[in-house]
């Protein structure tokens, strides 16, 4: 592959700022030494947190200052304009804050229901963490269909599966709507990856064929597919040796 001129690298550089009005560091890194991974990336950036898809444009970004908060990354500052010019308030920003805050202790309450809820038959630990939850958006500026939304994006974001199984149960018991959760979810590939996705995503299914959540037409098929999982290296092994002959 041939490496880009100083002059392409600086045009691609000053298209970023164009268009998002910022250039981070990896950004020219990309130009400068592998540039169709960054047009790629930047195709996957458009598509992933700047394309309207389900979300409104306050819900998305409350989601995203969620998510931030929790990941206690400080990078997306954007998000904060964004937020703002999507009419968010201090109020509203204080509010997603504290659920963050909240979220962070699920894990305790994970192993107390795993090892002591058979000494609480009266007061299940899982109702008492969202009942706990409920309480923190009592001043009613953040609804809990959103708060539910930003939660389960929290606990994917962390990879806390106990968390987010009770809060995708929650949020569409709450009302809120699968493509809005799922493209919640979704959001948190950006800063953390796509393996906590996959894993938030096997959650969800899980749900789903257990029959602890209600699941429409589309998402009823996904969840009829089989064999959705890790590669095995045992099936593969066994096609391969089929495939030559053994």
């Amino acid at each position: 592959m041939t490496a880009p001129s100083a002059e392409e690298v600086r045009a691609r550089l000053a298209a970023i700022r164009d268009t998002r009005g910022f250039v981070l560091p990896h950004h020219g890194l990309m130009a400068a030494a592998m540039p169709e991974l960054h047009r790629c990336y930047e195709a996957m950036y458009r598509a992933l947190t700047l394309d309207a898809r389900h979300l409104a444009p306050l819900a998305r970004e409350s989601v995203w200052l969620a998510i931030l908060a929790a990941c206690a990354e400080p990078v997306g500052t954007h998000h904060l304009a964004k937020f703002r010019a999507a009419g968010g308030t201090d109020a509203q920003a204080m509010a997603l804050f504290r659920l963050a805050a909240w979220a962070a202790g699920a894990p305790r309450y994970a192993v107390l229901d795993a090892t002591w809820s058979q000494h609480f038959p009266a007061a299940p630990i899982r109702a008492a963490y969202l009942s706990g939850a409920r309480a923190l958006l009592a001043d009613g500026v953040v609804a809990e269909p959103l708060a539910r939304i930003c939660l389960a994006a929290i606990h994917t974001a962390c990879d806390q599966r106990w968390g987010l199984e009770a809060e995708i149960e929650a949020a569409l018991a709450a009302g809120a709507g699968e493509a809005e959760l799922a493209e919640a979810l979704s959001l948190t590939i950006w800063p953390r990856g796509v393996n906590p996705f996959v894993r938030a995503a096997e959650t969800w299914l899980d749900l789903i064929r257990a029959g602890r959540v209600p699941a429409s037409e589309a998402f009823r098929a996904w969840a009829d597919e089989p064999d959705q999982g890790a590669f095995r290296l045992a099936v593969a092994a066994d096609r391969a040796d089929r495939r030559n002959g053994g």
